[in-house]
Formats: C-alpha cells, structure tokens, sequence
C-alpha cells in the first residue's frame, strides 16, 4: 500500500511540475521583451535624474521584502494545511495550541525587525532626496493652482503659465546635467507636483512653501501631472518637462522675454486674476 501510495504521489508531482512548465512557457511566449522588461521593473518610466535611481532602488528593496514575506507566509500556510489536515473523517482533530510563548514571540519580534528596517532605509534615502543645496544652478518657482500650473524662471526672471484646457498646458524647460531646486505654492486647495520620469513628487500646500533638488541627466520630452485628488478639473492639471541643452533652453527663456512673460507669477497674483488664467464657464449653475 505504501509503495502505491508513493508512486502515485511521484505522479502527481511531475503532472504538477509538468503544468508549471508549460504555463510559463505559454506566458513568456505571449510576451515581447519590452513586456519582460516593464514586468521586471514594475513597469515605472526610465530614470531620468540622478536622484531617481535612489528611489528605484528603494523601491525594488521595499518589492525584495514583500515578496519574501508572502511567499513565506504562503508556504507556512500550506504546510500546515497538508501537514496537518485530517485524513479521514473518523480521524480525530490535531492538537490544539492555546498559546505557545517562543512562537507568540517570533510573531513580535519578526515583524517588528522587518518594520524597523524598511524605517532606516527608506528615513535613510528621504533625507538624501529632500536636501536642498544652498546654490542650485537653476531655481523654479511652482505655482500649482485649479486647474494648471504656473512656473517662475527665478534666475532669469520669465514665466510660464497654462490654462484649465488640454490643447494649452504649459510646458516647463530645464537644462540637462544642471541641478535645479522646484519650489512649490498653491493659492487654493492641496495639489501635488508629479514628473513620473522623475520618480519623484511632492505635495503643493497652500500657505506652506515645499522644495526638492534634482538633477536631469537625460535630454527627452516627458508628462507631468497633479497626484493630488483637487477638485472637478483635477484631470486636466497637466504640463510637459522639456529637458534640452542650454543652448535650447537660453533661446526658449528668450523667446518668453519676446512674449512679454517677463516677471513672476504669485499666488497672490492668480488669487487676485484667477479668471484670466483658469476659469471657464462649462458648467450651469446646478449642474455640479
């Protein structure tokens, strides 16, 4: 009997491994590189600063653990399933545990160690992301405000401003290899900048001024949006980042000046002339 048993349990195994096999196969043949390749990455954009690979990291190592931890407690789960399942109606339960003190302790001090870990390395990397040199090559002051954005040349005192429609959004220029510091405003609710390529995003608050450093390294077109929930517009609070040459971004700085955009853009200014920049009669009265 027990040799049937063992044969049969062999069987079993290489059926189950045998069907593994082809799903993957079937899976990997369905799939392009480029499919491998956002799978393997969790499908986040290239980086495109010299920051951003910090957070990537940080990012895999936080996917690492969880990973480790679900398979983990998956196979605990399992094991202990099959192991000690009951065999035959008639069989009588397994023995019960009321408490168990070493286990009740594995189950503090794991957990704790894992918490305390994910602290150090992601306090660790957030200090590093959030300093701000005291002498940036370029300076950008953000205005967030519904439904667009509005971005303040600081050095060489030109603007940039879109409007709540699509076909209008402003497009924000930064040098590539230079560092440059966003400051960030809002005159009404709480949006938040977001450069996807970037890897990186921060909240805009009214009354509260945030700032963060980075440093594109890579010359290319790439989305900007708000990942704060504003408001009935929040989805049209899109912008583009050009990231050119500085040759490309003087001639785009002076080609602002030609437009008259010379100066700066304040929340106070849009709280005073909002409607010039952003507010369009689409909705009647009671629609909303």
């Amino acid at each position: 009997m027990a040799t049937v048993r063992t044969s049969r349990s062999a069987r079993w195994r290489r059926w189950g491994a045998a069907a593994g096999a082809s799903a993957v196969l079937l899976l990997a043949s369905g799939c392009s590189q480029q499919d491998v390749q956002e799978a393997l990455s969790f499908n986040h954009p290239d980086p495109a600063t010299e920051q951003a690979p910090v957070i990537a990291h940080l990012w895999y190592g936080a996917w690492v653990a969880a990973t480790f931890v679900g398979v983990l407690t998956a196979g605990l789960i399992l094991y202990a399933a099959f192991r000690y399942r009951r065999k035959s109606p008639d069989a009588p339960a397994p023995k019960q545990l009321r408490y168990n003190i070493p286990l009740e302790l594995m189950y503090t001090v794991v957990p704790l160690v894992m918490i305390l870990g994910m602290f150090y390395f992601t306090a660790r990397d957030q200090h590093d992301l959030t300093r701000v040199s005291a002498t940036p090559d370029n300076t950008v002051s953000v205005v967030g405000f519904r439904w667009s954005w509005a971005f303040n040349y600081t050095e060489d005192g030109v603007y940039d401003v879109g409007t709540a429609e699509v076909e209008d959004i402003p497009t924000l220029y930064l040098p590539v290899n230079e560092s440059v510091v966003f400051e960030l405003e809002s005159p009404d609710v709480i949006h938040s900048f977001w450069i996807p390529a970037f890897l990186m995003k921060m909240d805009v608050f009214p009354d509260r001024l945030n700032k963060f450093e980075v440093t594109p390294n890579k010359v290319g077109e790439y989305a900007g949006r708000c990942a704060e929930l504003c408001g009935v517009d929040h989805a049209r609070m899109l912008f583009r980042v050009k990231v050119v040459e500085r040759a490309e971004y003087d001639r785009h700085m002076a080609e602002l000046r030609e437009k008259g955009q010379v100066g700066e853009i304040t929340t106070d200014r849009i709280s005073r002339d909002g409607e010039r920049y952003w507010e369009i009669d689409r909705y009647p009265e009671g629609e909303l």
